[in-house]
């Protein structure tokens, strides 16, 4: 008697352009143990036809390193924000439903335009700023301290997931987000990148700033990299108002 091929059964939102209605697709797929849903996905393109037999295209979405290190991967599975090289189907509720993250403009199926974040980034100049017009020399001398708190906040992905389960994220509030906070923080902690403190205090007490946190913390919950957010919200928190003060007095 033949053994029935145990298969994976996997709804996908899709959407040809950004302006196309959006569609569900339906695969099934035939299981094999330790899959992700970035393989899930290579299967489809592999042999892209939907559980009814359809002949369909691969399905469009980002990825690159495979390793939950370049954050390009996150999308909606099974409603929750997360990176899909990461999500083992194993452990995961069937149907497995994907979808595009919901608060970025779709640019085909999965895949959005999470352009928003490095615009956030390049409005509070999250960078150590090096012209090449003079000689550097060795590196400024950094306290094992100083390092140690720096370190888990260089450990973001830029996967914008903090980003996608924020309530004040939206187009009413315009706010940054926290990973854009979190960066101020790490680059104002460089003895070479704070030169560039004021400025990205002053950037962060505008519209949008930090002063649009409303301490959910679901960005805690949902980082993939488990990095301290709320503990950084409320350190520049605290050093914007310092800034205000200090600008108001300096008038």
């Amino acid at each position: 008697m033949a053994t029935a091929t145990r298969t994976i059964e996997v709804h996908i939102k899709r959407q040809a352009t950004p302006d196309a209605p959006a569609r569900t697709e339906k695969f099934s797929i035939p299981y094999r143990p330790n899959m992700n849903i970035t393989s899930l996905l290579g299967e489809i393109a592999a042999e892209p036809v939907t559980a009814s037999g359809q002949q369909t295209t691969a399905i469009a979405y980002d990825a690159n390193c495979l390793e939950e290190i370049c954050g390009s991967c996150a999308m909606l599975i099974n409603g929750k924000a997360r990176m899909a090289c990461s999500a083992l189907v194993d452990k995961l509720e069937q149907p497995i439903t994907l979808a595009p993250l919901s608060k970025f403009p779709v640019v085909r199926d999965l895949a959005v335009d999470r352009s928003v974040l490095f615009q956030n980034l390049k409005a509070v100049k999250a960078w150590v700023p090096i012209d090449g017009t003079y000689d550097l020399g060795p590196a400024p001398r950094q306290f094992p301290q100083i390092q140690e708190s720096r370190y888990p906040l260089s450990n973001c992905i830029s996967c914008t997931i903090c980003m996608e389960v924020c309530p004040q994220f939206n187009d009413s509030t315009n706010f940054v987000g926290a990973a854009t906070i979190a960066q101020v923080k790490l680059f104002n902690m460089d003895p070479a990148g704070a030169v560039l403190k004021e400025e990205r205090l002053r950037a962060l007490a505008g519209d949008g700033g930090v002063q649009e946190c409303g301490m959910a913390q679901n960005c805690v919950a949902a980082c993939p990299k488990q990095l301290p957010l709320i503990e950084a919200i409320s350190d520049v928190s605290r050093d914007v108002v310092i800034q205000q003060v200090k600008d108001f007095f300096s008038l």
